[in-house]
């Protein structure tokens, strides 16, 4: 098991301890002192000619002083919690699939263009509505709730979403929840009359467009084929312009293996004059046209370090700019049972379909292995919800030994389903660009606490 893990961004070496989560700047020599799990012997370092002796005693001892009083290569305090955790779960987020629908045809799509390996369909009022209920009745004493409206392309049923947001908001005064929407849209639909309803009524908007005009319309294209950017873009920035500073919005887009220069693409939307902005890696089966693939990382983590010296740059210009991905916290967040199980796929989180199934999220959707029930029937299949609770870091082998493990969290469910057929083997190729991003992440964030 790491107890250590070290790295180099740019030209400053970082030491992470990782039970702790603590994060050291430091020089070469304490660099070339740590090792995973020991302080290395000063006689090893000294054969590497590159420190002197007194150097060397006097790094030494000061790093066996911290190791000492455990404030380096500390223990883990958290497995035996997470292993004999008994605690009920609590539905704190919804998934709920408005539209099994789309009027775009993306080429990488996960929901076979909206259809979710089934027919067509699009939500009632009736259906949503039972959601609300639903997630208020199995949020137990969580004061607030998340409900993501997603699809296929939401704003097709745009007249229920307004029946469905109106009912929640009386239920919430009822019950003494705060429910909190967001909706992830493909912009196609949006009008002023849909500008203004979302920027009332959505805590976050997730915009979808891929890059450059030239990327996304190889990718996000219309039913007869054409792409989509010119359409969407003009909608897009005048949802992004009524969003105020304090409402959250992220323009976002998918890389494939038509565009691992994707940072050309992050820099496209900052040019636009978006700032929050999030491109991230396409998941496909790896005989996909489309696919990522191993000899593409050293391409892709080219990209992750253009990134970082981007936003240094941003940063130090006291310019507002954010990349999802990069986005970390070192100072005790989140809490420690989301960087055990990440976004509680299954237990805390569900997908609800537009005739009612539930599901362990949105990807799972259609899978009948993991249909969990219908919020029409009182009985809901716990052992999946169990199953789910208990896929955390601690019972993932691999996971258990990895240094990133607090930061991903074990990686997503359903990919780790998708390509090993077990929840508990994480995706291998995700796993290593989540250790980049991680890496820059956490330098990023060193660089900007210096200031």
């Amino acid at each position: 098991m790491s107890l250590v893990h070290k790295f180099i961004q740019g030209n400053d070496f970082y030491v992470i301890d990782v039970n702790s989560g603590v994060v050291h700047a430091v020089d070469e020599l304490v660099y070339d002192l740590l090792d995973e799990n020991n302080l290395k012997e000063k006689e090893e370092i000294l054969k590497l000619n590159k420190h002197t002796k007194e150097d060397v005693e006097e790094a030494y001892s000061e790093l066996k002083e911290l190791i000492d009083n455990e404030l380096l290569y500390t223990k883990d305090l958290y497995e035996d919690i997470a292993l004999n955790d008994k605690s009920k779960s609590f539905v704190k987020a919804l998934c709920l699939n408005v539209a099994h629908d789309c009027n775009l045809r993306c080429k990488y799509c996960f929901a076979d263009e909206g259809e979710y390996k089934g027919c067509r369909k699009l939500i009632t009022a009736e259906v949503g509505m039972k959601a609300i209920d639903f997630v208020i009745k199995n949020s137990g004493p969580r004061k607030n709730i998340e409900i993501d409206l997603f699809g296929g392309e939401p704003l097709m049923v745009f007249k229920t979403i307004k029946e469905i947001v109106e009912y929640a908001r009386e239920q919430e005064k009822i019950h003494n929840k705060v429910i909190r929407f967001t909706m992830t849209t493909n912009a196609t639909l949006l009008n002023d009359e849909i500008m203004e309803y979302i920027d009332k009524q959505m805590g976050n908007i997730v915009l979808s467009i891929d890059g450059r005009k030239s990327v996304n319309d190889k990718v996000r294209v219309r039913r007869d084929g054409s792409g989509s950017y010119d359409k969407i873009l003009p909608k897009i920035k005048a949802m992004v312009e009524k969003r105020e500073k304090s409402k959250q919005y992220y323009v976002r887009g998918t890389f494939t293996r038509e565009n691992t220069d994707f940072f050309e693409d992050v820099k496209h939307f900052a040019d636009l004059g978006f700032n929050e902005v999030s491109v991230e890696p396409v998941v496909l089966p790896a005989d996909h046209e489309l696919s990522l693939r191993e000899e593409d990382l050293p391409t892709i983590f080219k990209q992750y370090d253009k990134l970082y010296d981007y936003l240094l740059e941003k940063h130090n210009s006291n310019e507002n700019f954010k990349f999802y991905h990069f986005n970390i916290d070192l100072q005790g967040g989140p809490c420690v049972y989301k960087r055990i199980s990440g976004c509680g796929a299954g237990h805390e989180y569900l997908a609800i379909t537009p005739d009612g199934d539930i599901y362990p999220c949105h990807q799972f959707v259609g899978n009948e292995d993991f249909k969990m029930g219908n919020i029409f029937e009182e009985d809901i299949d716990n052992s999946i919800s169990e199953n789910f609770k208990k896929a955390h870091i601690y019972n993932k082998p691999k996971c258990k030994e990895c240094w990133a493990r607090f930061y991903c969290s074990g990686g997503c469910q359903a990919n780790n389903f998708n390509f090993n057929g077990d929840v508990h083997i994480p995706y291998e190729l995700g796993c290593k660009m989540q250790k980049k991003r991680i890496e820059c992440a956490i330098a990023l964030k060193a660089k900007e606490m210096e200031k």
